[in-house]
């Protein structure tokens, strides 16, 4: 029954433990991080709700303590809060030990034919909710940080999230091959990675781009007041 939680404590520990590192000093970012999170975690669980309500998705009892909150364990509000935190910490700590940008100057070859292809996708996939919303919100959301930043963030972006992919891929494998989380496959193409549903791989995407655009702003809106 502690399954889900235990999943939430192991994915943030170490970037938690390692947030007060002298060189990133990830602690530091923490008011701007936390602001993200929240806002973040409001479109995800709302999102949620729905699906978990539509049985488009939902979660094994066996695995989850059993408190609900807005439909939801109180596992999956954590997972909102856990995942980001580790992925921008992830993000940033990549920003510091990476000192080029080695993906900008293919950026805008990434991000226009990604945006494209994902609402095309979506559109071709309308009857499958999951990929449909999943598809469609990643796609816009790519051309909004684009009209939001041009380039700026993208290259440092793609580096991270290919990083990410990693954890992701353990992480999810636990959670859809116990199954914590099952999926119903009528409102997804039915790709799966091992047992991940490819779609995850793009909600994931959402996940963390949503959660650097709204850091990066607050950074940058902090940094302009200073000056």
């Amino acid at each position: 029954m502690y399954t889900y939680l235990l999943i939430n404590i192991f994915t943030i520990a170490i970037p938690l433990a390692l947030s007060f590192d002298k060189n990133v000093q990830f602690y530091k970012k923490w008011k701007y991080l936390a602001p993200a999170i929240l806002i973040t975690l409001i479109f995800f669980v709302v999102w949620d709700h729905f699906f978990t309500t539509a049985g488009i998705w939902g979660f094994n009892r066996d695995y989850i303590i059993g408190w609900w909150v807005f439909g939801l364990p109180i596992e999956e509000w954590l997972f909102f809060i856990t995942v980001p935190y580790a992925c921008i910490f992830i993000y940033e700590s990549l920003n510091f030990y990476v000192k080029k940008d080695i993906l900008q100057p293919f950026a805008k070859f990434i991000t226009w034919p990604l945006a494209i292809v994902l609402i095309m996708l979506a559109l071709i996939f309308i009857s499958q909710s999951y990929t449909f919303y999943n598809f469609l919100f990643a796609g816009l959301f790519l051309i909004l940080h684009w009209v939001l930043y041009k380039y700026q963030y993208l290259g440092r972006f793609y580096l991270a999230y290919m990083v990410h992919l990693i954890p992701f891929l353990i992480v999810n494998s636990i959670l859809t091959s116990l199954p914590v989380v099952w999926y119903n496959n009528e409102e997804n193409f039915g790709v799966r990675i091992g047992t991940i549903p490819v779609e995850d791989t793009i909600y994931s995407l959402l996940l963390l781009l949503m959660n650097i655009t709204i850091f990066e702003y607050l950074r940058n809106k902090s940094r302009k007041a200073q000056t």
